[in-house]
């Protein structure tokens, strides 16, 4: 049955919004136009608000298999939903890794049993995330690994490294990075400046990261290797990217909302909710990665949604787990911030959240056109609410931005043609 999303306003290619009507039939978008009907289609009313392609997230937790105390894929795509995602890429730190064509099948399994939009798993470079013994990239992307990451944990020796990236590039498939050196942590639970030092904890020093970006991008020219590194955090992480793009290799990078929001001085405490890895870095290191994301050097917006239980959290920073929730914030804060006052266009956000994002993996997603899939949302840019964690529908109330005021909330998600989110009434 044909359905039409009537009466939304779609960002063009020159940044205006024009009104439109967006027909779509058996999951993929038929037709956009001003003057868009068909006899006997169900109506969607839009009442003029934005309407933006479903967004991608590159880089996300759902926790099933293993920690369903924390998260599930149910919970977990259906918060996705609320926060307009309709594309989101899990990681696979699990319990089974998908590090087997046997777990990758139990994952799909469970994908397919309870998402409620798009679920694309990663494999894991090596057995059990551990670093050591490598996996079949060729066995595992057949059975639908969407990339390769050890994420969570950065591989420490070089030669792992290396061994996959030439499989990786024999096979066409990205690999991704958690870009960490285990000699430079120093036991640290929130980055190495000012503040640590004012609340008597352990820092993680910037060169923890950068150092090994620096490695890998030579390991990914000499492997010839597609290579994307996960969150980028520090200014001199921003320099080796730069860089390594300068001289054509193939790099790209994805920073998080809560880098580009926040620093390391407004920790108010020794509050696990503020403890995320990397950590949250000085000031000059985010401006550097707002610097980055404009001039290309970032390449688009994830949200390493990673949830944790309250007990979890509850403790201080020393003893709890890294990590904070991300899909039910990401847009409302980031327009807030940065549309809203000036600094990014409304296009510049959509399309770091988006196509930018699905194009890193040469997905097929995040656009608005005839013949793409029907993911869409609608967004109220008016509409102003305070952040609520209790209200959250994933499981994690782990965020820093409980309290906070935000603009911009998507009130309606449709995934492949179906409404799989609506705000209520």
């Amino acid at each position: 049955m044909t359905k039409i999303l009537q009466n939304v306003q779609m960002v063009n290619e020159q940044g205006e919004l024009q009104t439109v009507n967006i027909a779509m039939a058996d999951g993929k978008i038929t037709e956009i136009g001003q003057h868009v009907t068909v006899a006997g289609a169900e109506v969607i009313e839009g009442n003029g608000l934005v309407v933006a392609p479903g967004f991608v997230d590159v880089h996300t937790h759902l926790r099933e298999p293993g920690f369903e105390h924390k998260e599930t894929i149910a919970t977990g795509s259906a918060s996705a939903a609320k926060g307009g995602f309709t594309t989101i890429c899990a990681m696979p730190n699990t319990k089974p890794v998908p590090d087997s064509v046997e777990n990758m099948q139990l994952i799909n399994g469970l994908i397919k049993e309870s998402a409620a939009i798009r679920v694309l798993p990663y494999g894991s470079l090596t057995r059990d995330i551990s670093g050591e013994v490598r996996t079949n990239i060729e066995e595992l992307k057949a059975h639908g690994a969407v990339a390769f990451s050890d994420d969570g944990v950065g591989i420490q020796l070089a030669s792992t490294m290396y061994e996959q990236m030439k499989d990786a590039a024999q096979h066409d498939v990205v690999v991704v990075a958690h870009c960490e050196d285990n000699s430079l942590i120093y036991d640290g639970v929130m980055h190495e400046g000012k503040r640590n030092k004012e609340l008597g904890l352990p820092g993680i020093p910037s060169i923890c990261e950068s150092v090994q970006i620096a490695r890998d991008v030579l390991l990914a020219e000499a492997a010839g290797a597609r290579y994307h590194v996960c969150h980028v955090s520090t200014k001199e992480s921003v320099r080796a990217v730069r860089d390594a793009k300068a001289a054509g290799i193939r790099v790209t990078a994805e920073v998080c909302p809560h880098h580009l929001l926040l620093e390391e001085m407004d920790i108010p405490s020794d509050d696990a909710n503020w403890k995320m890895n990397p950590p949250l870095r000085g000031i000059d290191d985010k401006d550097s990665l707002h610097a980055a994301l404009l001039d290309g050097t970032i390449d688009c917006i994830a949200t390493d949604h990673a949830p944790h239980t309250v007990e979890e959290k509850c403790c201080g920073m020393v003893g709890a787990p890294f990590g904070i929730v991300g899909f039910e914030t990401a847009f409302p804060l980031l327009y807030t911030q940065f549309v809203e006052t000036g600094k990014w266009t409304l296009k510049q956000l959509i399309d770091w959240m988006s196509v930018k994002a699905a194009q890193i993996f040469d997905l097929p997603y995040g656009t608005l056109e005839v013949g793409a899939s029907a993911d869409m949302i609608l967004i109220d840019l008016n509409k102003e609410q305070t952040i609520d964690a209790e209200g959250f529908v994933s499981k994690g109330r782990n965020t820093p931005f409980n309290g906070w005021t935000a603009k911009g909330w998507p009130v309606l998600t449709i995934f492949e043609g179906n409404i799989v989110y609506q705000e209520a009434e």
